[in-house]
């Protein structure tokens, strides 16, 4: 094993948990602490040393390396940006068209893009219409084959742009791939990991599971939901964009690896008006996809199944019979 030290998102914690907004309300307290369901969940342990396997830090040859464009929007992240930029930029992927998209940003990220600039494709700062528009401006000025977007305070593990970029080479007919996750706190130290089990496309009807920092996908099917992301949304943006690749007829894959690492730390906290705009969002689109009003508990019991399968994945990785 090899100990990595690595280091941002525009959105506060409640409304990046990619679970379902009355989970406190209607869940039962039980069912998390008896059953082991960790997806959801954002401590699992007290923090310690953040380690990942050997092998990632060994690539594979690509004889023809796709482009992979990768934009990070970012306002007033300084403390963390340095060290998603590295995250990145360390890959040593080839064809690499790295975006930073900056809002304006009052504190030192203007200085610290200047002191990347030889090592990004662009970067731009200018006042934007919320997160949606800033990854809309970033992945104007790409051209990759393959796309993702990182905020500015995750990180990529080592040899996440090869791996994914050779699973795509070996699978044309996927369209869509996503990871395991590792929770890291604000001194990059691990506090937790979402296993996942494979992808079921019935339950992203009902709520999202799926990692963002760790989600890539073709240009072809981005261009075939429009090439953009849908400003009408805040916090469930990432959700509205899954289930319009869906609507087109995308394949998706849970890759079995950690891809990336999703950051908790005290400056994401938000107000209830914020977490309620987003609950909101995911309510909005339950009505645009079943064309009614959906309860919160018919949401639950729709996703238990799922569920069950991840306490068992979770279960056998912990007990080291997974290998990730």
């Amino acid at each position: 094993m090899v100990s990595v030290s690595l280091a941002s998102e525009r959105l506060p914690v409640d409304s990046r948990r990619h679970v379902l907004p009355s989970e406190r309300r209607w869940l039962p307290l039980f069912l998390k602490r008896f059953s082991g369901i960790r997806l959801g969940v954002l401590r699992h342990h007290p923090p310690r040393p953040w380690r990942v396997p050997a092998h990632y830090q060994r690539t594979r040859h690509l004889a023809s390396p796709p482009t992979i464009s990768i934009v990070t929007p970012t306002k007033n992240q300084a403390r963390f940006l340095p060290r998603t930029i590295e995250s990145v930029v360390s890959q040593s992927y080839p064809r690499l068209e790295y975006v930073v998209q900056d809002g304006a940003s009052t504190d030192e990220t203007p200085t610290i893009l200047k002191r990347y600039e030889a090592q990004l494709h662009s970067w731009d700062s200018r006042p934007d219409r919320g997160q949606a528009h800033a990854i809309n401006l970033g992945f104007a000025r790409s051209t990759g084959e393959i796309l993702a977007f990182l905020n500015s305070d995750d990180v990529y593990l080592p040899g996440t742009l090869h791996y994914v970029a050779d699973f795509f080479a070996r699978h044309p007919d996927v369209d869509v791939v996503y990871g395991q996750r590792v929770l890291i706190d604000e001194n990059d130290q691990e506090i937790g990991r979402w296993i996942l089990p494979r992808h079921c496309d019935r339950v992203l009807l009902w709520a999202d599971y799926v990692p963002q920092e760790t989600l890539f996908w073709r240009r072809r099917i981005w261009d075939a939901v429009g090439g953009a992301m849908n400003e009408d949304y805040r916090f469930a943006l990432d959700w509205e964009l899954l289930l319009r690749f869906r609507s087109a007829g995308a394949k998706f894959c849970r890759l079995p690896r950690f891809l990336a690492a999703f950051r908790i730390h005290p400056e994401q906290k938000t107000s209830s008006h914020m977490f309620d705009v987003g609950v909101e969002e995911m309510r909005r689109l339950c009505r645009q996809i079943h064309g009614r009003e959906v309860s919160d508990r018919e949401r639950w019991l729709r996703v238990l199944p799922y569920l069950g399968k991840h306490v068992l994945y979770d279960k056998l990785y912990r007990a080291g019979l997974l290998k990730y």
